[in-house]
């Protein structure tokens, strides 16, 4: 062990090691997030119950993101992802222990999701700023697309699935093996070679740089635009979802089983893949303005279709589309915010961004729910693509060339 950190200590090797702690990471992400609602299912009957631990894994966004922001601005990053991920670890040892002598209960699973939450929130949040202190500014747009292919794999399919075979076997295992890949993670987290906290001293006062960090995005017009449509793409995203199973699961009008729900929503994560493979050579082709764009147009197909079509293979290309343009989407934008932003002030510009599209979702959720008991489910669909659609106005007038050169200049 001694000589492999060895081998792994050395400041070339930033990169991978860092990709390593997120491939771990975002492993055990995709098999607890997927597990704790099969235990919260084992444990109660109840569906609002049940959906309370995905409320308390995510709530810690909207609450504390701009927080996790100050902090990362003001102490070592790494030292925060190391900490959030020795958090995961005991919280997860602490369910596996309690899990395996039937001493769990709702309650308990609500607290453990909720920390796991705020850990999530700190850790992201520390990432998204360290990155820049690991990879030269010329490769970034490489290096967001590795880390970003290596999320949606490890997230979004290698987890889910392997979490739901291992679950048939226990629970318990499944959450080990999650907290063993955080232990991981945090290994090679304390490989990384280099000084990874901002240079500049902050106030004594949080709210100030709070501020500070707020005043920077209102006025950074490029940024402050991307953030306010992304926020309301995901609104649209969470409305999408929030009612898309009403609409094509049986006795739904497309009339899929659950299993091929489960395989139109993987359109998402295969079109995310593919979207990591192309945003490269689309940036290089087209420019980072039209990387953006193809998000813009990926949304609104993946709203417009179902609103037209109950045909399952369109729904499912749409979902495919869609899935390609957001993460072309967070390539491109992470690489001009980590390429604009200070050092000193990236830790909140991310976190106030995050929040921005993460306090949406909520929103999106209780849109989709009032239209479509008032107008119908197809109606929400296509609201959203029309919402999307207007998109195109701030986008052809603010995202252009010009602004990009003179934001990356500045």
């Amino acid at each position: 062990m001694e000589n492999i950190a060895r081998s792994l200590s050395s400041p070339r090797n930033n990169f991978w090691i860092l990709w390593g702690s997120t491939t771990a990471s975002n492993l055990a992400d995709g098999l607890f997030k997927i597990s704790l609602p099969i235990l919260a299912a084992a444990l109660t009957q109840s569906p609002g119950l049940v959906a309370g631990v995905t409320f308390a894994i995510t709530l810690p966004w909207p609450v504390l993101a701009l927080h996790a922001g100050v902090l990362a601005d003001r102490y070592d990053r790494r030292f925060m992802m190391v900490t959030a991920n020795l958090l995961r670890v005991v919280i997860l040892s602490t369910i596996v222990l309690f899990a395996a002598t039937d001493l769990v209960s709702i309650w308990m699973l609500y607290g453990c999701a909720l920390l796991l939450g705020v850990a999530e929130t700190f850790a992201d949040t520390a990432a998204m700023a360290l990155i820049p202190a690991v990879v030269q500014s010329s490769s970034l747009e490489k290096a967001n697309a590795r880390l970003v292919a290596t999320q949606t794999l490890t997230n979004e399919f290698i987890g889910p699935a392997l979490g739901g075979l291992l679950t048939t076997i226990g629970v318990a295992l499944t959450l080990g093996l999650s907290s063993g890949l955080y232990a991981l993670a945090m290994f090679f987290l304390l490989n990384l070679v280099g000084i990874f906290r901002s240079e500049r001293v902050h106030s004594n006062s949080i709210s100030v740089d709070l501020k500070e960090g707020l005043r920077y995005l209102a006025k950074q017009r490029l940024l402050r635009t991307l953030t306010l449509i992304v926020g309301v793409m995901a609104g649209c995203w969470s409305a999408w979802l929030a009612i898309l199973v009403v609409y094509v699961v049986e006795p739904g009008p497309v009339g899929l089983d659950k299993w091929g729900y489960g395989l139109l929503l993987a359109g998402i994560g295969t079109g995310g893949f593919i979207g990591t493979l192309i945003v490269n050579p689309i940036t290089n082709w087209l420019g980072r303005r039209w990387a953006i764009g193809m998000d813009i147009l990926g949304t609104f197909t993946m709203m417009a279709i179902p609103a037209i079509t109950t045909n399952p293979i369109l729904i499912g290309i749409a979902a495919i589309i869609g899935g390609m343009g957001g993460t072309m989407w967070s390539v491109v934008v992470a690489t001009l915010r980590q390429k604009i932003v200070p050092d000193h002030l990236l830790g909140r510009v991310s976190g106030a961004m995050r929040l921005v599209g993460w306090g949406t979702l909520p929103i999106g959720a209780a849109f989709a729910g009032i239209i479509a008991q008032t107008a119908g489910v197809r109606m929400v669909f296509a609201l959203c693509a029309a919402i999307t659609c207007l998109l195109f106005i701030p986008f052809f007038r603010i995202i252009t060339d010009e602004v990009i050169s003179t934001s990356l200049r500045e």
